[in-house]
């Protein structure tokens, strides 16, 4: 178990571990659209893409494992892919904490959203890392989580939250997690370990930078 789980940290995108982590983040992602669909019954539907942020998010994952698993390099969309799940799984965890910090109730339901968004940002961290980027797919991940936040918070296009009050809460956290994951990716872009996958390497992976 102790190799097994060595191996995942080190090497997170060999087919092994993507396929089953492909159908995990597609099941996620259809709960999470059906939690947003009273929010998006009341969003003009030009604006349904900016709404539902963790499944979104968790989308683009799939997306990206899909992409690995038939053998493309889409660098700069596993980068976004990485930079949302870290962002928006870590927000979740804020905002949920604040509610049971606030007094909420400690229901399963939210237990279950806590836990799963923790699962994100921690996805999003461990398939990040063996990646070698240029700053273009940085600047992807950048505009993408700007482009929400101020949809969010500029055009009251954000989350329904669990309690009144945590606007401001939601809101500041949303900005610093943008610019704390971007000033990382920047930081550690170049500087994958090159993990193989199953058909090829990992987006980016051969130690060459692609945006």
């Amino acid at each position: 178990m102790r190799k097994l789980l060595a191996d995942f940290i080190s090497r997170p995108w060999q087919r092994r571990y993507a396929v089953p982590l492909l159908f995990v983040n597609l099941a996620g992602s259809a709960y999470g659209y059906w939690w947003y669909h009273r929010q998006l019954a009341e969003t003009p539907l030009l604006a349904w893409p900016l709404v539902p942020d963790s499944p979104f998010s968790t989308t683009l994952f799939a997306a990206a494992l899909a992409a690995c698993l038939a053998g493309a390099r889409f660098t700069a969309l596993a980068v976004v892919a990485c930079a949302a799940n870290v962002k928006y799984g870590l927000w979740a965890v804020a905002v949920i904490g604040h509610y049971w910090w606030l007094g909420g109730d400690i229901a399963p339901v939210e237990v279950m959203l806590w836990l799963s968004h923790l699962g994100m940002a921690a996805q999003g961290v461990l398939f990040w890392r063996p990646l070698s980027y240029s700053l273009p797919a940085v600047w992807a991940a950048a505009g993408w989580m700007l482009a929400n936040d101020l949809a969010d918070y500029l055009w009251g296009l954000h989350p329904y939250l669990f309690a009144p009050g945590q606007e401001r809460g939601a809101a500041a956290a949303a900005w610093a997690l943008s610019l704390a994951v971007v000033f990382v990716f920047f930081l550690r872009r170049h500087r994958g370990r090159g993990a193989l996958k199953s058909r090829g390497r990992s987006p980016g992976g051969d130690g060459a930078a692609a945006g």
